[in-house]
């Protein structure tokens, strides 16, 4: 039969929190319950009454069927019923119950089962206008509230009246209820912060989703990608970056990564010992010791401060070596990343790059690879080191002075990080809107300087000023908001930080009244403050720094997710190049659904042939090129060369042997023979002077003053049309191609040069399966074979000869040209006496 032996054991008062080195149990296990209840009450039935006008029922598909869920449900219920096995324990195994164990359970017991009342309200309904994802306030906090409940009791492991010792049967009893509430509270703050009884998205896109309300607008999922947390996906974020901080292969940077470490560690015995030292002189001086106890205390003191360097250690001596190791790992990084992602930016789809922005794309890439390094750096180097100091710091002072100095610190440090969380939380949209404002501002900028010519020809140098300023004016804006914001993040951590150490000082110096510590105690706790507030001023500054890393590099991980359109196939084999035939079977390709460019096309070029694609502007002429060379794949149908299928042959080996000169050539920013060298780039001076000579601009280039070490400019401006295209042909000749794609090679070139660029062509080409995309006919009028294309379909094919005799397609383009032709040479033979005539 158990005894109910009064309200707290040994009839003492619940008003002594503190006793014996920790809080009373009385007082603790009455305290918990009912804060817990207060705020699951209190705040649950604002939340409820929220519901009750605003919410709304979810469809029964929307809600996820999780075990997660279930698992967040049994673990409250689990946790609800916990204190009455405790009090079944105390009742019948050792007969002895307290007034406050009934309490306990009650409050206890109801203050879960309110959590159960509102994660399922949270399953079910939803408010009508809610537009994030993830459990209200009063969930989260009443989690966070538990667990750092089950921590608080840490505080008092020196106590006899806990169950730390483990000295009985009952201490290891009550040890193993307090390590399942443990367990069962950290697993749910960890879920509280998944949701998994949540929809993966905010339910009201996903029924603008189903109902393809944000399909073509899409303001609603772009508002709610912005307002995402940047923590979100850590994880994966994480697992993309570890790699190119442990170097892999490279044994001696893998040593200076656990060097590194090792020295981090070091700095954190330091900044304990530092105050320590500071402790005993000022108590030697105190107490009169003798000269050389002194000297050797304060030569001790001095070294560890040469160690540790100033305040926080930044500009010690173990600091400034742990820094300059570091460089080569940071280098290695960057340089990693930097690599990749330029080899995926490559290695992603013509359509991909004809859509990009490319002054945007480099920022992001600028922004991005910078903003690696400073993530490892303040996550390995300033988070984890801060985090550990207070740690220690809690630890040494419940442990050497009293647990209320733990307390305090503890307590100061929760709310600061709480806070500083939750506001930079808040200032990550204005962080993010100012970013997308650069991106704009620098992206204009860009374009604008690139199309320079275009701004020239239409007067309207002023107009592009005028939206230069427009995008710096919106980028100002947000930038006012992101200083704003910072303003007021500092000061609400001054404050607590002031709060904190008034706290601490004022009962350190009580302490010391008392005689209950020494001066140097007071110094101590001092110097260890400031000492530990300096990194923690500084966390926040981390923190923020790691969240505008995150929003940098979110467009640089949306680089690294695009996905490439053309991809080898798993096994693919090199192509296999015989004679170089060339097979069209039934194509079907659109660069968009819905409209199709290639609609069943097919046709053999074989080998050594020459086949001209002719047709109107859109027929798909170029696309054919495009497809041949695999900068898209086929939506239909298949491609052969030699028999084997290019989609299932790897790109380089196919790319290897074919030469394109297509319609508009860019060049490099570089020297003429570089240009000209870039088809084969291990080619001599002599066999780029060769394939000059046979695309005739040998002569050209030598009357420039530089010669071949001439400057063409960004993108070859300041080179001729004619002189690009003749370029580009000298760089295919120089390739030396089984195959060769001519996309209107000619074009941009004078009927004269024509002529001598055409007879140098019919040199190259010979014994070459060649493909002509034209739009002079007389330029292909030797072809083996002429498809004329007009709106995706093959409408005629054939010789010139039988073409023009079936006075079709073909014959009418061709009398068309050749009447604008005459029309030239008459226009042409009437101005010149004119002139003539002027002239005498």
């Amino acid at each position: 039969m158990a005894v109910l032996g009064g309200y707290c054991e040994g009839n003492n008062s619940i008003t002594q929190a503190w006793v014996q080195q920790g809080f009373q149990p009385c007082f603790f296990f009455t305290l918990v319950p009912s804060v817990l209840l207060s705020v699951c009450l209190l705040l649950g039935a604002l939340q409820y009454a929220c519901y009750a006008r605003f919410s709304r029922a979810m469809e029964p598909k929307y809600i996820p069927r999780s075990r997660l869920y279930r698992g967040q449900v049994l673990l409250s219920l689990f946790l609800a019923l916990q204190p009455f096995g405790g009090l079944l324990w105390q009742g019948v195994g050792l007969r002895q119950l307290y007034g406050y164990m009934l309490l306990h359970a009650c409050l206890w017991a109801l203050s879960w089962g309110c959590a159960i009342a509102l994660l399922q309200l949270e399953h079910t309904r939803v408010l009508a206008h809610d537009r994030t994802r993830g459990h209200g306030t009063v969930l989260l906090l009443f989690w966070a509230l538990a667990f750092a409940a089950e921590n608080l009791t840490l505080v008092c492991w020196r106590s006899p009246l806990w169950w730390w010792a483990l000295e009985d049967t009952n201490q290891k009893v009550q040890f193993g209820f307090w390590l399942l509430r443990y367990i069962c509270t950290f697993m749910l703050f960890i879920l509280g912060m998944k949701a998994p009884g949540l929809p993966r998205k905010p339910y009201m896109l996903l029924i603008n989703e189903e109902e393809r309300d944000v399909e073509n607008s899409q303001p609603l999922l772009t508002d709610a990608s912005r307002n995402t947390s940047t923590w979100k996906d850590f994880l994966r974020k994480l697992r993309l970056l570890v790699p190119y901080m442990w170097p892999k292969g490279n044994h001696l940077l893998q040593g200076l990564v656990l060097f590194c470490m090792a020295l981090m560690g070091l700095e954190r015995a330091i900044n304990v010992f530092v105050p320590i030292y500071n402790k005993n002189i000022v108590n030697e001086l105190t107490a009169g010791a003798p000269w050389h106890t002194l000297a050797w205390t304060v030569c001790s003191y001095v070294g560890l401060k040469f160690l540790q360097g100033g305040g926080a250690g930044s500009t010690g001596f173990v600091s400034n070596l742990r820094t300059f190791l570091w460089v080569w790992v940071q280098q290695f990084t960057n340089r990693q990343v930097q690599v990749r992602l330029f080899a995926h930016l490559h290695g992603l789809s013509l359509r991909w790059h004809l859509g990009r922005r490319t002054g945007e794309v480099l920022r992001s890439v600028d922004r991005g690879t910078s903003s690696i390094n400073s993530l490892l750096s303040y996550i390995v180097f300033s988070i984890v080191p801060t985090i550990a100091d207070i740690v220690i710091s809690i630890v040494y002072f419940t442990s050497v002075f009293s647990a209320w100095f733990g307390l305090i610190i503890f307590v100061c440090m929760s709310l600061y990080l709480t806070l500083t969380i939750f506001i930079t939380e808040w200032r990550t949209k204005y962080r993010r809107d100012m970013n997308t404002r650069d991106n704009e501002a620098k992206s204009r900028a860009v374009d604008s300087l690139l199309n320079f010519e275009t701004v020239k020809y239409y007067n309207a140098e002023t107009y592009e000023v005028n939206r230069f300023n427009d995008a710096i004016v919106k980028y100002q804006v947000s930038e006012w908001n992101v200083s704003a914001s910072l303003g007021l993040l500092n000061q609400t951590q001054n404050l607590v930080i002031s709060l904190g150490l008034l706290a601490g000082s004022l009962l350190c110096a009580y302490f010391v009244t008392e005689n209950k510590l020494q001066v140097g105690d007071f110094v101590l706790f001092g110097t260890y403050i400031i000492q530990l507030y300096t990194p923690l001023n500084w966390f926040g500054t981390y923190y923020r720094m790691i969240q505008n890393s995150f929003v940098d590099m979110e467009n640089m991980f949306e680089l690294f997710h695009e996905e490439q359109e053309v991809k080898d196939v798993v096994n693919a084999s090199d192509l296999r190049l015989d004679a170089g035939q060339i097979e069209f079977e039934n194509v079907h390709f659109s660069y968009v659904d819905g409209k199709e460019i290639l609609q069943d096309v097919s046709f053999s070029v074989m080998p050594g042939q020459t086949l001209a694609l002719v047709g109107p502007s859109g027929s798909g002429k170029s696309t054919i090129i495009r497809l041949l060379f695999r900068f898209y794949d086929v939506r239909g149908g298949c491609i052969r060369i030699d028999g084997q299928d290019i989609s299932q042959v790897k790109q380089d080996s196919l790319r290897a042997h074919i030469g394109v000169v297509p319609q508009d050539t860019v060049l490099f920013n570089d020297t003429i023979a570089n240009n000209i060298r870039y088809g084969r780039i291990l080619a001599t001076d002599q066999e780029v002077q060769e394939a000059a000579r046979a695309a005739d601009i040998h002569d050209r280039i030598l009357s420039f003053p530089d010669g071949y070490n001439t400057q063409v400019g960004e993108r070859g401006l300041k080179l001729s049309g004619g002189e690009k295209q003749r370029v580009a042909i000298a760089r295919t000749i120089l390739k030396g191609p089984h195959i060769i794609l001519l996309d209107e090679a000619t074009s941009a070139l004078d009927t004269e040069t024509e002529r001598n660029i055409q007879a140098s062509l019919a040199k190259v080409c010979t014994h070459r399966t060649t493909i002509v995309v034209a739009h002079r006919l007389s330029t292909v009028v030797g072809a083996d074979q002429i498809l004329v294309l007009k709106d995706g379909h093959i409408v005629e094919r054939g010789r010139h000869e039988e073409l023009l005799q079936k006075g079709g397609v073909y014959a009418g383009m061709w009398l068309q040209q050749q009447t604008g032709d005459e029309g030239e040479s008459k226009e042409h033979c009437t101005e010149k006496p004119q002139g003539s005539k002027k002239e005498s």
